[in-house]
């Protein structure tokens, strides 16, 4: 599969603020990929970076092969979908899909037959003479959609398309954006600080964090191995578990910390570790199963328990908290004592001061 986007070596700096850090990603034609991390991590400067909005103050930028360092947008063959959608609110559905077309030179006729053609694929067909006031969030969204379509670019690129949408439709407008994504055999990059539309979309996900990639991968890569804690953290939801711990005299074993002053508890190491050693252990909620408190070699207080009817999620600990997440019902209630099973295979262990990953066995 050839590459479709190649950065190698791009930094980006606002005066003294270094934005972007060294930034090397290839991508493969075809490829749905998702940039994603915390507010002001650098997803959205890279993205502009690849559309030709932001200049980069070094490495270099390929679209299709070509050098795009210093090309203006309009030459570089991408369309870009904004959060905004940026329709032009007196123009109807047609008009908006067919201005860039008419813009280029193409024939009225022409641009009118392929807006009729992208708006069949999107479903748009009937809406076609309604202005943008008169339609609801997720047609505006498809409108926008529709208009990088009809432009048949090399790829397409997503900035937080569907984060002014309610709860319900974002779930809904993911699949759309992904299925169009697959009948179009596009390449895609899609900007969120969502962990979910990031893991549900895309066949590479990209973790950024103060302008530098922390990891890249598919999304089961990055949820069975982070190679850090703050990747660790991000993602998956519920959010991964992390407790305090030390290795034991004959390195057999973890001593987790609950809290100060509390008792330690112990549990076997799934790797063999230097005594002493001070550690992260992460754990997934998913990964942990209420048991029987007697005889448990782990055994916290419940202090909360929540319940969404497909699932339930238990609060353990006092300082620090561990949440369990149980499919279907559960009869515990808050203020019990249960045990938990933790089997070593899933845990990670992350450096106390580094916080980089450490290899299991």
């Amino acid at each position: 599969m050839t590459l479709q986007i190649e950065l190698s070596g791009v930094n980006k700096y606002y005066g003294a603020f270094h934005a972007l850090k060294n930034i090397n990603l290839s991508i493969k034609k075809g490829t749905f990929v998702a940039l994603v991390g915390p507010s002001g991590c650098g997803k959205s400067t890279l993205l502009r970076s690849l559309a030709g909005l932001e200049t980069i103050s070094a490495g270099d930028m390929r679209i299709a092969g070509t050098l795009m360092n210093g090309v203006p947008p309009r030459k570089r063959d991408v369309a870009m979908v904004f959060q905004s959608y940026a329709l032009y609110p007196h123009m109807t559905v047609e008009e908006n899909l067919t201005y860039s077309l008419r813009m280029r030179g193409v024939a009225k006729a022409e641009a009118r037959r392929a807006a009729e053609e992208v708006a069949a694929t999107t479903g748009l067909s009937k809406l076609m003479k309604r202005y943008p006031r008169e339609l609801s969030g997720g047609q505006r969204q498809r409108v926008a959609m529709s208009r990088a379509i009809i432009r048949n670019p090399q790829a397409f690129l997503f900035d937080e398309p569907l984060s002014n949408l309610d709860a319900a439709l974002r779930v809904h407008m993911r699949k759309e954006i992904r299925a169009l994504h697959d009948r179009l055999h596009a390449t895609s990059v899609y900007v969120t600080h969502d962990q979910i539309e990031a893991m549900t979309m895309a066949d590479h996900v990209v973790v950024m964090r103060d302008g530098v990639i922390e990891q890249q991968g598919t999304p089961l890569e990055l949820y069975d191995r982070p190679v850090n804690r703050f990747v660790a953290g991000f993602i998956g939801s519920p959010a991964m578990n992390f407790i305090p711990a030390t290795v034991s005299p004959d390195g057999a074993s973890l001593l987790l910390q609950f809290g100060e002053g509390e008792p330690q508890q112990s549990i076997r190491a799934p790797a063999t570790l230097p005594p002493g050693k001070h550690v992260i252990v992460g754990i997934r909620p998913e990964h942990i199963r209420p048991a029987a408190a007697e005889g448990a070699a782990l055994a916290l207080p419940v202090s909360a328990v929540e319940t969404t009817g497909s699932a339930t999620f238990l609060t353990t600990g006092t300082s620090t908290e561990l949440v369990i997440a149980v499919q279907g019902r559960s009869a515990v209630k808050a203020g019990e004592i249960i045990g938990l099973d933790i089997n070593p295979a899933d845990m990670h262990l992350f450096d106390e001061a580094t916080g980089i990953g450490l290899a299991r066995q």
